[in-house]
């Protein structure tokens, strides 16, 4: 098929330029001089037969028509970045490398690894839990599994599970003085907070319970942390139910009430599309959907 395409040594130029609105930072990003910036530009500018820069005294713009030619090519040379890393990137079919939240590593998937390797016991998993978010490129991670509306451009983005929002205890906080039976009866209890978005005050409105503060409590920056001081009978926390269900399954905590608020976000296993082809990724995926059918608890379908 033939294609139209600009010269192509002078897109870098054009982007670097466009991004900075200076020449002089765009030759300085790219080790040439200004001159060259200017020179390729306009031969660009040429080629095509449109005006892409507004030249002033001291300062450039980007023309109506210049102004989304550029993201375009930002786009084209981001995408093209990506593959030339993952082709020229000697990465080990044995070794398989997820990003992930702390949480969903410690709630979800590292009690369920066992039965991956003995499924796959050649391939090797390592789990990054940084925080960073992965941009797959030379930063070594095989596939993510991240939290919220599955919009991620250039990359292959398969929805996992939604979950709800509940609180969850000890079966001992079901006892004594003052029993859960229900929401209002958490005025006598320690609420355990963590950085999830949906957080007690939200909760509580949903529920219409009135009266009781939000801000107190115990307080973790890990859900995992959270949720280990719920099973020890310290409170009661906000139960995620995609990262409980272990918990619940053993009897470790229980729900005391039937109201849970629907989060927004959900779950989604996230990679660049050329990555399935590598047979560690696809054995991961395959497992990670057969792993999440058998979950009885967590929420279908993308909100």
């Amino acid at each position: 098929m033939s294609r139209k395409l600009p010269p192509l040594t002078t897109l870098p130029a054009f982007e670097a330029a466009a991004r900075h609105l200076n020449f002089t930072k765009a030759a300085e990003e790219l080790f040439v001089t200004h001159g060259a910036i200017s020179r390729a530009i306009k031969n660009l500018e040429q080629q095509l037969g449109i005006t892409l820069f507004e030249r002033g005294t001291r300062s450039v713009r980007l023309t109506a028509v210049g102004e989304p030619y550029a993201r375009a090519v930002r786009e084209a040379l981001d995408q093209l970045a990506v593959a030339t890393t993952v082709a020229t990137t000697r990465r080990s079919d044995t070794t398989l490398t997820v990003s992930t939240s702390g949480g969903f590593a410690g709630k979800w998937l590292v009690p369920r690894l066992y039965r991956f390797h003995r499924a796959h016991s050649e391939i090797d998993v390592r789990v990054s839990t940084t925080g960073t978010l992965t941009t797959f490129s030379g930063d070594g991670i095989d596939v993510a599994i991240r939290y919220g509306g599955g919009d991620y451009p250039g990359l292959t983005s398969e929805f996992l599970a939604g979950e709800d929002v509940s609180p969850v205890c000890s079966p001992r906080l079901m006892e004594g003085e003052h029993p859960l039976r229900s929401p209002e009866d958490l005025k006598y209890h320690t609420l355990i907070r963590d950085d999830y978005p949906i957080d007690w005050a939200a909760w509580l409105d949903s529920a219409g319970v009135m009266g009781i503060g939000s801000n107190g409590g115990l307080a973790f920056d890990s859900y995992t942390f959270a949720i280990e001081a719920a099973v020890q009978g310290e409170g009661v926390a906000l139960g995620r139910t995609t990262l409980i269900e272990g918990d619940l399954v053993a009897g470790r905590l229980i729900r005391p009430f039937e109201h849970a608020l629907k989060a927004r976000s959900s779950f989604y296993l996230v990679y660049p599309p050329e990555a399935i082809r590598q047979r560690k990724v696809k054995a991961f995926r395959d497992w990670i959907f057969s792993e999440i059918g058998k979950s009885p608890l967590a929420v279908s379908g993308p909100n």
